[in-house]
């Protein structure tokens, strides 16, 4: 058995606490474990990009990651602090092998973790190579190389990026209006991120918590929760902005709040979004998760497109956004990702100027077009600690089934669509935990089911 705590490999990632059980010694045996499955896959001379997040203890972990894959032979090119998104864009941009990115994305200041991705940026998760990573890793049992890896040259990423992704998507900043934008990247990888883009995009920028500290000392990065919003809403009314963007810790989700300051829902700004793109993609499909966000599917069968309903995780939805050549998916969660000739992932640089695009041909408001589209009522997403999470499941499936009216899928968790009202009910990945959503057509009806079903999860 390994000596390290196993809970860490989580299903789309690693992540815990740092140093208690994400250390330097963890890193180094996880390069050892992830050389050793890419020796499975008979890559001749892989090479494989290596990036880290803003946290303190990211430098070491970085350095340890690199020295093991260097010993099993594994060319690496670190480039050094990036976000999630431009680190996916070097693994597929420049053709590298895999690749793994030091982050603990929107977890606390404790935690550290590893992303990690093959070819074209495809992400690893339990059913796709992490068990098997795991079980290397616990082995301790590793391919041996002839020679150490080399430690290449890192390329002019953001540079490349804002160049490919301009042109594969006709980004034409000449073409765009110019619009006061308040950042809160919230001391983390977007402020990189936005740097650059802003230099290219038109945009008068209102930059806040703008200075790299992975001790994130204004709030926590994690826009998911209220309180870590309040700082950019304020701001985006104080300068009389036109929007505001916040970003989690690793800058592959973004959040928006108009020009009232008040959070736009993800499901609208997907939908939006996604009529744009099937302005350029006619009839494509469009991937959003299953957590309710009727609107979504409401804006694309508006134009003709075909919605894709997906399990929630990043991960998952990339996979099934490549099975139907799929050109965008957005997440509850906040990922919103492309297509791209050489791979599918979040590109916030497509997204903002995409949003740009379709606000200066409006003319109005963000809020007067946002508004008219908050037709439906949502719940939030609801936690509640129970003994057996899947037994609860079943339990509450076997009550509904029985209804009238009511449809069942069980494609992630429990879904229930009635006429007027349709939740998810699935399990936390890490915790004891069922995660609760609903959304209704009126919010009497939202309040009435959502305490009723509440009772039953926690009775």
């Amino acid at each position: 058995m390994s000596d390290f705590d196993l809970s860490v490999f989580k299903k789309y990632d690693i992540r815990g606490l740092s140093p208690q059980t994400i250390n330097p010694d963890f890193a180094f045996r996880l390069g050892l474990s992830f050389s050793t499955f890419l020796a499975t896959k008979n890559i001749s001379s892989p090479t494989v990009v290596v990036s880290r997040d803003a946290r303190l203890s990211s430098p070491s972990l970085s350095l340890e990651l690199i020295r093991g894959l260097r010993r099993q032979g594994i060319n690496v090119v670190d480039i050094g602090q990036a976000s999630t998104p431009t680190f996916y864009f070097a693994v597929a941009f420049y053709d590298y092998d895999g690749g793994i990115q030091v982050t603990a994305s929107h977890n606390p200041k404790g935690y550290n973790g590893f992303k990690l991705v093959l070819s074209r940026s495809r992400p690893l998760s339990q059913e796709t190579g992490l068990e098997d990573i795991k079980n290397i890793f616990v082995k301790n049992t590793f391919t041996s190389a002839d020679s150490p890896g080399q430690l290449l040259p890192a390329p002019d990423v953001l540079h490349d990026l804002i160049v490919s992704q301009a042109k594969e998507w006709d980004i034409l900043p000449a073409k765009l209006k110019k619009f006061k934008i308040v950042i809160d990247p919230a001391n983390s990888m977007n402020i990189l991120d936005s740097t650059a883009f802003f230099k290219f995009l038109p945009a008068e920028i209102f930059p806040i918590n703008f200075t790299l500290d992975g001790n994130f000392p204004a709030h926590e990065a994690d826009p998911l929760k209220p309180e870590n919003l309040v700082q950019l809403q304020s701001q985006v009314i104080k300068q009389k902005a036109d929007f505001g963007i916040a970003s989690d810790g690793d800058g592959d989700r973004i959040f928006f709040v108009d020009e009232k300051g008040v959070l736009i829902p993800q499901a609208i700004l997907r939908g939006l979004i996604a009529q744009i793109v099937l302005k350029k993609y006619p009839e494509s499909p469009v991937c959003y998760d299953i957590c309710p966000g009727r609107i979504t599917a409401d804006l694309i069968k508006q134009v003709g497109g075909r919605a894709i309903v997906t399990p929630v995780g990043h991960s998952l939805i990339k996979q099934i956004m490549i099975k139907n050549d799929s050109y965008f998916s957005g997440e509850s969660s906040g990922h919103f990702s492309f297509k791209f000739s050489y791979g599918y992932f979040e590109a916030p640089l497509v997204f903002i100027a995409l949003l740009l695009k379709y606000l200066g041909e409006q003319n109005k408001p963000l809020s007067a077009l946002i508004d008219p589209l908050r037709i439906y009522f949502h719940s939030g997403e609801i936690n509640s600690e129970v003994t057996n999470p899947q037994a609860k499941i079943d339990e509450i499936k076997q009550k509904f089934s029985s209804l009238p009216h009511a449809e069942i899928n069980l494609l992630d968790g429990l879904t229930v669509t009635f006429p007027d009202y349709w939740f998810n009910l699935r399990s936390s990945n890490t915790e004891p935990k069922l995660r609760l959503n609903l959304e209704a057509k009126t919010q009497d009806i939202m309040e009435q089911n959502r305490d009723r079903l509440l009772t039953l999860i926690r009775s």
